[in-house]
């Protein structure tokens, strides 16, 4: 029996490096050809993504909700005593957002063929959105810190490309700009955050750290003192890795104060805003949030809650001025991730997580309508 669940687990890894590869080599495709390679860029990008969407359905359906944690790593490298190992770990959260990712990319991909279609820089367009969700997807499934942090990274720069596609318009250049300054701001708190664990700890692992009865859930605080079972810091530590965490999901999800890049992003296709306002760029902090949340205290998890309560009214209210439409839903996207953030805060991480989920694709559908009912919606 136990070598039966471990052939399973070497196939669902099999399955999940496919479907995070696929992208990837729409990407290499598509920007090594020509632009006379014209409209096949589309067809190559949508054939890679729907095989990843059909890859990712069959390893939800074997890990979700299964108690059962697929995790496979080789050696990476090695600094003096210690090694760091780099692999895929699927667990509920990993395989959700795989899935969620792919679903809502799928359509985006097959929105895009047409409207992009007299586009000249069509294989280009298509391109950067394939390595957007190779990113993305990569991200989703990395089991260290320092992968997760390189695909962080790549997730940023994907959308800059994204955000700033029509260059030729000052308006798209300032707009992939301060997304990507602003972006800049968060990734610095979770490299802080992340030599802060790497210091107590030991270990960029992300099972290791944050696993129900991991180093984080053995750790205390006593006496201003941080004290875990590879060491102690001063408690200072503690609080400046969640600040740091913080900062990069405020940048990402575009929570007060690092929430005023989103709706300028609006200047880039309405399809890429689909995309980036559904299953992947913003909710990329409600997943690293996911993903390291143990590491909140109850005194940060009501930090967190009041700043994400604040937000999602702060941004509704501020919808209301709006008269354009895209950015009307760029404010009420940032009001739906406030509640998201807020759930999380106050510990209702599943409903946070479904929330995560159904706002996902009503996001993407209010983008995906002005675009197939009406042309004059190509801004």
């Amino acid at each position: 029996m136990e070598n039966f669940l471990q052939s399973i687990d070497t196939l669902t890894i099999h399955f999940t490096l496919a479907a995070v590869l696929m992208p990837l080599f729409a990407f290499v495709i598509n920007i090594s050809f020509p632009k006379k390679w014209d409209k096949g860029a589309g067809w190559v990008s949508t054939i890679a993504i729907l095989l990843s969407s059909i890859l990712s359905v069959s390893i939800f359906a074997k890990v979700w909700n299964t108690n059962h944690l697929v995790h496979q790593q080789l050696l990476w490298f090695t600094i003096g005593d210690t090694k760091v190992y780099a692999g895929i770990l699927l667990n509920n959260l990993s395989v959700l957002m795989l899935l969620l990712v792919n679903l809502i990319a799928l359509p985006v991909h097959i929105y895009s063929t047409a409207y992009m279609k007299n586009d000249e820089n069509y294989n280009r367009y298509f391109a950067y959105l394939s390595f957007f969700c190779f990113s993305m997807l990569a991200l989703v499934v990395a089991d260290n810190m320092v992968l997760f942090y390189i695909f962080w990274e790549l997730v940023g720069f994907s959308s800059y490309l994204l955000i700033g596609f029509w260059f030729t318009r000052d308006k798209a250049v300032q707009a992939n700009k301060k997304a990507f300054i602003m972006n800049r701001i968060g990734d610095m708190g979770l490299l802080i955050a992340i030599i802060v664990l790497f210091a107590q700890y030991h270990t960029f692992d992300i099972t290791q750290l944050f696993a129900d009865k991991g180093l984080i859930a053995q750790s205390v605080i006593k006496n201003g003192i941080w004290i875990a079972p590879s060491g102690q810091l001063p408690a200072i530590w503690q609080y400046i890795a969640c600040g740091g965490i913080f900062l990069a999901v405020a940048a990402k999800s575009a929570q007060f104060p690092l929430h005023t890049w989103l709706p300028d992003a609006m200047e880039g296709p309405t399809s890429i805003s689909a995309l980036i306002h559904a299953a992947t760029m913003v909710a990329a902090g409600v997943f690293l949030l996911g993903r390291v949340y143990p590491v909140f205290n109850d005194v940060e998890l009501t930090i967190l809650a009041v700043i994400g309560c604040f937000t999602a009214f702060m941004a509704a209210t501020i919808a209301l001025t709006q008269n354009d439409l895209k950015r009307i839903l760029a404010y009420s996207t940032i009001s739906q991730l406030g509640f998201m953030i807020m759930a999380m805060g106050i510990g209702a991480y599943a409903s946070s997580l479904f929330h995560l989920a159904t706002h996902a694709f009503l996001s993407a559908f209010y983008f995906w309508w002005p675009v197939s009912s009406s042309t004059k919606w190509r801004i």
